[in-house]
């Protein structure tokens, strides 16, 4: 513990010059009478620290002194993925090392990139979750992340979209970080699961954030050959999406309501509306919707700006919504 801090006050120099003892003491995280021991330990070793007197003192290394011992460890290197990301590392237990990796990156730049990738880090920020969506708990996520990196099965009890409890064996492939909710991507079967005998080549998407409980099991399994995480993710999201808005309706809008549908609608219509310029007053496009229901609801968001074309049930669902506000409102 003491050597691995007596790095980060020395790289912690080497990257940011001249530092206070209760400077230092703070990103350590340790009491000044430490940062005290830890300079003079640090003088023993040779390595030419100094202490500059009066307000504007602290301590420093001397000039041109730099050491090449950034001493990565494989967890940091991993981290360094996920180093524009501090809430998901931190989720994922990775949060210390994701820390302690950028300021040993720091540590070995030039002065240069050194002032560069400050900058970069003052100026951009990465806020993964959607406007208005409160963190979902996610207890299992590291535990998941470690059956993953270790190629080890798990054995969860997971609520499906239906609120009915089901068990499953997997094999844990990858993670999947969508709009600030954790996802799973596994290797299941049609059975209790492939160390129960069930097919081992179902592939599976889970949120982390339903899953129950989970058992480490004393199993190693082999990834699939040629797997690739993104590419399943991209083709799994297009057919969830798919069988998300399995319709497609036919209506006119007015050139404030194509913009105004782009925002309302959600991704699927923005995505279809996109390319989509006026033709005049009114423009005909086909949208995609969920159900009548749901599609009945969100185009009254867009108020006279759009009108239903067909089909004659959606219609007749917007017109009878429409009388039973207007009667409301008339009373």
């Amino acid at each position: 513990m003491r050597a691995g801090r007596l790095l980060s006050l020395l790289l912690l120099l080497q990257s940011r010059g001249r530092m206070t003892a209760q400077e230092l003491a703070d990103e350590l995280e340790v009491s000044v009478r430490t940062v005290y021991r830890d300079v003079e330990a640090l003088g023993s070793a040779g390595v030419p620290v100094y202490a500059d007197r009066g307000p504007a003192g602290g301590y420093r290394l001397v000039d041109g002194y730099r050491t090449r011992l950034t001493g990565l460890t494989t967890e940091e290197a991993d981290s360094l993925f996920l180093a524009g990301m501090p809430g998901p590392a931190a989720e994922l237990g990775l949060g210390a090392v994701v820390a302690a990796a950028q300021l040993k990156v720091l540590a070995a730049l030039p002065p240069e990139l050194r002032s560069r990738a400050a900058r970069v880090r003052e100026r951009f920020h990465l806020d993964a979750p959607g406007w208005f969506r409160g963190g979902e708990g996610t207890p299992h996520v590291a535990a998941i992340a470690d059956a993953v990196w270790q190629q080890r099965r798990l054995r969860i009890r997971y609520v499906r979209w239906a609120q009915v409890e089901v068990e499953r064996t997997v094999d844990p492939l990858g993670l999947v970080l969508k709009a600030g909710t954790w996802y799973l991507v596994a290797r299941t079967g049609t059975g209790p699961g492939p160390a129960d005998g069930g097919r081992a080549d179902d592939l599976r998407t889970y949120r982390i954030s339903r899953v129950l409980e989970l058992t480490a099991l004393d199993e190693s399994f082999e990834r699939p050959v040629g797997f690739d995480l993104a590419e399943f993710w991209a083709g799994w999201s297009e057919r969830f999406e798919r069988r998300l808005y399995p319709m497609r309706v036919t209506v006119r809008m007015t050139p404030d309501g194509l913009r105004g549908a782009r925002v309302l609608l959600g991704l699927a219509a923005a995505r279809e509306l996109r390319d989509v310029e006026p033709e005049g007053e009114w423009t005909t496009v086909r949208v995609p919707v969920e159900s009548l229901e749901h599609a009945a609801v969100d185009l009254l968001r867009l108020g006279p700006e759009v009108d239903v074309v067909e089909p004659p049930e959606l219609r007749e669902r917007v017109i009878a919504r429409i009388a039973a506000m207007a009667a409301v409102y008339g009373r």
